[in-house]
C-alpha cells in the first residue's frame, strides 16, 4: 500500500514540476506573440488574482502569502513539493 502511495505521490509532484516549468513559458510567449496558449489567458488570469488579492484586504493579503510561499519552496535545480 505505501508503494501505491509513493507511486501516485511521486506522479502528482511530477506533473506539477512540469507545469511549473511551462507556466512561465507560456506567458513569455503571451508576452511575445500576444496571442493565448491553450486557450488559457495566464496573463488576465495572473491580473485578476492579484486585483483579487487587493481587494480582499487582510485575508487577501494572508492568502498572497500562502501562494508566495508555495512558489518559493521550489528549488531551482530540483522541484521538491
Amino acid at each position: 500500500m505505501e508503494k501505491v502511495i509513493n507511486y501516485i505521490t511521486g506522479f502528482f509532484k511530477g506533473l506539477v514540476c512540469i507545469m511549473m516549468a511551462i507556466i512561465p513559458v507560456t506567458i513569455l510567449w503571451t508576452l511575445l506573440t500576444g496571442e493565448v496558449v491553450f486557450g488559457i489567458d495566464f496573463i488576465g488570469n495572473l491580473m485578476a488574482m492579484i486585483t483579487a488579492f487587493g481587494s480582499a484586504g487582510f485575508v487577501g493579503l494572508i492568502t498572497l502569502l500562502f501562494v508566495v510561499y508555495f512558489f518559493m519552496c521550489c528549488d531551482n535545480s530540483k522541484c521538491k513539493y
